[in-house]
């Protein structure tokens, strides 16, 4: 189904969107490096990926949501010494996610769920920072499953559980699935792969792509990337959000 996009609508068509647990999908990804075969914005487009995948979840259960437009902006430490990286100051992300959440609930909307396609650290922490922060103001939620932990991470790819993921074949895949002209398959083809473990990198107190071994930007197995793979991750991104919106909005409505 055709899920509404809030910068497409009139005033009035917005106005008169049910108000019933109405929720809004801002997709949210970082420019950044991705290898020498995927774009800055790989994050962005998986970002939007699970954001449509979320809203047609949300509405087989019942649930409205209007599209965001992206965020492309956040907290990129690691990628930050590769041209083309824009990273911004954590707690600037989080400002900037409370005061949305503040502004959305003036207009009558019930939680902002937060489609998230970059994993930096810096950057999760001041989503879970805006998250607690909503809580505490008591303003609407702000609905973000950490896709690294439990219960979310368990349900992604084999690659994506080595921690060896960032521009190899989980992220590929979603990008090939969603824009396969923006994939340089010659040169992905021809990388060898990179196992070197991200999160356990991250677990050790390292800050960078560089120090956790990877010197061109890329973890993981990125020859191997398919577009089916990509295809059936983005569903699986997509009912994880959903199923995080539904547990937000009580027991009456989890699926999990």
């Amino acid at each position: 189904m055709t899920v509404p996009r809030w910068a497409d609508l009139t005033w009035e068509e917005l106005r008169d969107l049910p108000r019933e647990r109405l929720t809004a999908i801002l997709p949210v990804g970082a420019v950044e490096a991705h290898g020498p075969h995927l774009p800055l914005g790989t994050d962005v487009v998986i970002a939007e990926a699970m954001a449509r995948a979320g809203a047609d979840c949300l509405a087989g259960a019942g649930i409205h949501a209007v599209l965001l437009p992206a965020l492309p902006y956040t907290a990129a430490p690691f990628g930050a010494a590769f041209a083309g990286t824009l990273s911004m100051p954590p707690d600037l992300v989080t400002a900037f996610l409370v005061a949305l959440a503040r502004e959305l609930e003036r207009h009558g909307v019930a939680a902002l769920a937060v489609a998230n396609g970059h994993l930096d650290p810096a950057h999760l922490g001041a989503l879970q920072d805006a998250a607690d922060r909503a809580r505490r103001d008591s303003a609407i939620p702000i609905v973000c499953p950490d896709l690294t932990r439990k219960p979310w991470a368990l349900r992604l790819t084999d690659e994506f559980k080595t921690g060896a993921c960032h521009a190899g074949r989980y992220e590929g895949s979603i990008v090939m699935a969603e824009r396969p002209d923006l994939v340089r398959r010659d040169v992905m083809r021809s990388l060898p792969p990179n196992p070197a473990s991200l999160s356990r990198a991250i677990r050790d107190g390292v800050g960078t792509f560089e120090e956790a071994g990877g010197p061109r930007a890329y973890f993981g197995w990125p020859a191997d990337a398919t577009d089916a793979e990509g295809r059936e991750t983005v569903e699986t991104l997509g009912q994880i959000l959903c199923d995080a919106v539904l547990e937000a909005f009580g027991p009456e409505h989890a699926t999990i």
